[in-house]
């Protein structure tokens, strides 16, 4: 139940509910968007490092830091939304 990436239509959920729901939809987004933003600077300054100038490369050598956090954040924002609805296992 807690691995969505939209809210369901047909369900009742009470406000509460609502918003960790929310906060697990939002949470799982965070994290797909920043995994993937987070390999593609690392391809950057690892994989492709030629193909980039140095500029480019410190700027994805930052992001890099940056998106890995924010995938952190993200886990972080789903554990809270699956810990509300009453899950034990994150």
């Amino acid at each position: 139940m807690y691995s969505n990436f939209a809210l369901a239509t047909n369900h009742q959920l009470d406000n509460t509910e609502l918003n960790y729901q929310k906060c697990i939809i939002t949470g799982n987004w965070t994290m797909i968007i920043s995994f993937f933003i987070t390999v593609m600077c690392l391809m950057i300054n690892f994989q492709f490092d030629f193909q980039f100038s140095i500029p480019v490369q410190i700027g994805a050598h930052v992001a890099t830091i940056i998106f890995a956090s924010l995938f952190k954040i993200g886990y972080v924002i789903r554990c809270i939304g699956v810990h509300g609805l009453g899950f034990k296992i994150f």
